[in-house]
Order: structure tokens, then C-alpha cells, then sequence
């Protein structure tokens, strides 16, 4: 690139976007890059602060921005994303569909690492609706060494895409509610219009069975909901251990693998995930009921775009496990499961 006066640049190639602002009405591009500069524009960049400008002047080691970003967003962005940009040097990440964010983070380390590159992202395992913003790159300078752009694409060669949109399934969920005092109908069930709730909204066919607090009687609901043709088992309740809590025996006994009863987050401590060979059984404890975000929320939609949740997954919840149980909720725009 090339520093002229505005004054000689006339009939020259605008190197870069250049950006106008006027407080509370515009922000965005006034004269885009490929611009070929006139007379008339020269009042209008020198209203714009503008008394020099870069004109374009690249040889072939030499990549300009826009090509940059869309060099980077094309070699990160994996399945059902699309790309916004370039805009002023910056391209944005988009969701083509709704589902569960995946982010590479280690690839995108690496590709930090590399001096005068940035790409920013939302946090990984973040539920997005379609066309949601998930991140955007973009290079610090107007122009970079080619080699650099070719180490951020070797990187996602070796690591493959730093982001993907994973699909929920549209799976079936059986769930049981227990308790001797909801069965025998001594008190209104509250917590299954909680769960029917949160399957719609996550688009999942539901049914509800109630068992007491019998452990061979909540067995057989769960083998019932299975030979149904459920794809999920979710139980509330009875997950403490107290003498008549008997959930936590009954889906131990009926798993073929236990991958955690207790986790390290609040609301959600009793917390249970097993399975049944390749079918999810899950142990909510009451406080699913009370509060509106618990940890089923952070591990059920990774079960639903078809993750198989291990003991690790839950241990790494810790950091980021405290709700702090804001007056008004706004998760996930806060800390909790970050």
C-alpha cells in the first residue's frame, strides 16, 4: 500500500474501507475498498478527518484484508454455517440452522497465537437459533504476509473446522415423574408441565408416566418408555438421599453404565447420567422444578444433537457451575456453564 494526500489520489484505488460515524444516526462504510477515488469525494473524506489515505499497491506475498477474512472464515467455518462480510476488513460467522454452537477451541488458540490475526467466537456448547452471530475474524493491520493466512489455513487442515452447527434431534423422551404423594395424586404434579415445557421448545416429542417411590415400579416405567420407542429417559425427582428417595437405585440398577450421580453445579448438585446401552438416562433433582436454569440445561441439549456425555464433561462444569440467580434471568447472556 501506498500513503497519498486525498488531493493527489484522484483516479487511484482505494486500498481499504473507510469507515464514517455520526453519533446515534450512521456507522458503516462511506467509501468501500476497489473505490476509485474523484474529485468530488476529496470534501468528503476531508469532512471525514481524512487528509491521507491508502491507495493499493500489493505484490504477491502481500494479502489485503478483505482477502484475508475471507480466507480465514472459509477455511474455520464447518458445518451449517455461513459467512457475512466482508464488511470494513471483517467477516461474521452465521447460523444456517438452529442447533448446538461447536467451537475448536485449541485451533482457535493457535490461530490467535498468530500475530495480527483475531477471531472471536460465542462459547462452545452455546444453543443458537438460526441466523444467530456466533463470531467474526479479521486481521489487526490492512495488509499481511501471505504465510500467515497459510498457517491459519493449515491449521484448520489439521484440526478441522473451528466452528459447527451440530442439529437437535427430534428425538422421543420419556419422562417419569416420582413420588408416592404425586402418584396417589396428594399433591399436583408441578415439575412434568416443567419438562413438557422445555421439550417443546427444543422440539422433542414427550410422554409422561408416574411411578411411587418404589424402585421396581420406576424400573418398569423406565423399560415401558424404552419399549415404547423412546430415545430419552428424563426422571425427576427423588434423587436425594433421603430414606424414600429411590430414583438414584433405580436407574443404577437398570443402567449398563453410571456416568455420574452428583455434579459440580448449583442449582443441580443430585444430578444423575446413565445409560442404557445407547439410550440416555437422566436423573433431575428437584431443584428443576424451582429454578428456571439448572444443569439439565446445560447438559440436554448436547444429548439432543447427538453427543455422548461423559463423566469429564460434567467435572469440567465446575468453572462456570454457580448460578447466581439473578432477579431476572437471562441465561445463556451470562456466566453460567461458561
Amino acid at each position: 500500500m501506498k500513503k497519498v494526500k486525498v488531493e493527489d489520489a484522484v483516479g487511484m484505488v482505494l486500498a481499504h474501507d473507510l469507515t464514517k460515524i455520526v453519533p446515534n444516526v450512521f456507522k458503516g462504510a462511506a467509501f468501500k475498498k476497489g473505490h476509485i477515488i474523484e474529485e468530488k469525494d476529496i470534501l468528503e473524506l476531508k469532512s471525514m478527518g481524512k487528509n491521507h489515505i491508502y491507495i493499493l499497491e500489493l505484490n504477491e506475498n502481500i494479502i489485503h484484508e478483505d482477502e484475508a477474512a475471507i480466507r480465514i472464515a472459509k477455511a474455520a467455518a464447518g458445518k451449517n454455517i455461513y459467512l457475512q462480510g466482508p464488511s470494513e476488513g471483517k467477516i461474521n460467522f452465521r447460523a444456517e440452522k438452529r442447533g448446538l454452537l461447536k467451537v475448536n477451541e485449541e485451533a482457535l488458540y493457535k490461530i490467535n497465537s498468530i500475530e495480527m490475526i483475531m477471531f472471536a467466537t460465542l462459547h462452545n456448547n452455546t444453543v443458537v437459533d438460526k441466523d444467530k452471530s456466533l463470531g467474526g475474524t479479521r486481521i489487526i493491520p490492512l495488509t499481511i504476509e501471505k504465510e500467515k493466512i497459510e498457517e491459519v489455513e493449515n491449521i484448520c487442515r489439521e484440526h478441522g473446522s473451528i466452528l459447527d452447527i451440530k442439529e437437535f434431534n427430534k428425538y422421543k423422551v420419556g419422562i417419569i415423574v416420582t413420588g408416592t404423594e404425586v402418584f396417589e395424586g396428594r399433591i399436583t404434579d408441578k415439575f412434568g408441565p416443567v419438562l413438557k415445557n422445555k421439550m417443546e421448545y427444543y422440539g422433542c416429542e414427550n410422554n409422561i408416566k408416574y411411578a411411587p417411590d418404589d424402585k421396581d415400579r420406576i424400573i418398569k416405567a423406565i423399560e415401558s418408555h424404552i419399549n415404547e420407542g423412546c430415545d430419552i429417559i428424563i426422571l425427576s425427582g427423588g434423587m436425594s438421599v433421603d430414606a424414600d428417595d429411590v430414583t438414584p437405585s433405580a436407574i443404577r440398577e437398570y443402567s449398563t453404565k453410571v456416568i455420574t450421580y452428583g455434579s459440580p453445579v448449583l442449582p443441580g448438585a443430585m444430578f444423575m447420567m446413565a445409560y442404557k446401552n445407547n439410550t440416555p438416562i437422566v436423573g433431575i433433582p428437584a431443584c428443576g422444578m424451582y429454578h428456571k436454569i439448572t444443569i439439565f440445561d446445560l447438559v440436554f441439549p448436547r444429548i439432543i444433537a447427538g453427543e455422548v456425555i461423559k463423566r469429564e464433561d460434567i467435572v469440567r462444569l465446575g468453572h462456570g457451575g454457580f448460578c447466581e440467580n439473578c432477579s431476572e434471568c437471562r441465561f445463556p447472556s451470562c456466566s453460567f456453564g461458561k
